[in-house]
């Protein structure tokens, strides 16, 4: 099967009005009758042009042989070079990774800030946190092993985050932060809000907030968004709240594909492909549908602190 690459676009305030009340009205999402009609509308200016110069070390940290090969292979999914453009990535940024995983966007922004005169910040598990887990604890220390490297990664800086965890950096003092694929997480752990307030705290005036997230719309948003997908409506809405304008939207990430109605959630999909509820996988479970839709529809959005 060859996977399907969306081409990507940029959606004007407008449109992205015209859009979200179409897709926000079939949600059903838990809001009163009416309440799409009173979201407060993008700011008046044009969301921020997309730049489309060529950034020639981005696309060699991209492109990088090192990089490892489970990370390339989804590279066709999450559009890692057109995504991180759209999000206003350039040199010299100090940029915040909150919840980085297994490193996807490490073994590219970390290397791309130690050659363009940037900061990469890992918001990884909150050592402070009495409630934290062992696994969680374990999971930390291996992230900062494998990219302990500095001649390869620079003198990554790492932050605790979760839903006790104190600031992420100085008011005012970073350019971009990325959540990518974890507001469910928050949502979940009841801690949207405040991880929005965080963001907006630490950000610069003109700083962006940078989305990627499981896209419900126009499925209804389940409560806790215990599927994985979150409705575009419940991010813009804690966004705003936070203090945050919207300054674009792009889908790149969309993949009409997925139907999301998956037995496990979005970890359905690959690269997860969970095939049972608990225990142990189920060796008997048929992937093959699921593989072919790929990795999960995604919203890419960008909100940035005002001036």
């Amino acid at each position: 099967m060859t996977p399907m690459t969306p081409r990507p676009r940029t959606l004007t305030p407008l449109a992205f009005a015209v859009a979200a009340a179409i897709l926000w009205a079939g949600a059903g999402s838990a809001m009163p009758p009416g309440a799409v009609k009173d979201l407060p509308p993008p700011p008046a200016d044009r969301p921020d042009p997309v730049d489309t110069a060529v950034d020639p070390v981005l696309r060699a940290a991209v492109d990088s042989p090192a990089r490892p090969a489970t990370d390339r292979v989804r590279d066709i999914y999450r559009h890692p070079y057109e995504t991180l453009k759209f999000w206003g990535l350039k040199p010299g940024l100090v940029v915040i990774d909150l919840q980085p995983g297994g490193g996807y966007w490490t073994e590219i922004l970390a290397p791309y800030a130690l050659k363009t005169g940037g900061v990469y910040v890992a918001g990884v598990s909150d050592l402070a946190n009495p409630k934290l887990s062992e696994a969680a604890k374990a999971g930390r220390a291996k992230f900062e092993a494998k990219f302990a490297d500095a001649a390869r990664y620079g003198a990554i800086r790492y932050v605790g985050f979760g839903p006790v965890s104190g600031p992420l950096a100085p008011p005012n003092s970073v350019d971009l932060i990325i959540t990518s694929r974890e507001i469910h997480n928050w949502l979940g752990g009841g801690y949207l809000d405040r991880a929005f307030a965080q963001a907006y705290a630490a950000l610069k005036p003109g700083g962006v907030l940078a989305v990627e997230e499981h896209r419900a719309d126009p499925k209804p948003q389940l409560v806790g968004a215990s599927n994985g997908y979150v409705a575009t409506r419940t991010v813009v809405e804690a966004a705003q709240k936070a203090g945050f304008q919207f300054a674009g939207s792009s889908e790149i990430n969309a993949n009409p594909k997925d139907t999301k109605d998956h037995p496990f959630g979005v970890w359905t999909l690959p690269p997860t492909r969970q095939s049972s509820g608990s225990g142990p996988p189920d060796p008997g479970f048929d992937h093959s549908k699921y593989d072919a839709i790929g990795e999960s529809d995604r919203m890419t959005l960008k909100f940035r602190k005002p001036t």
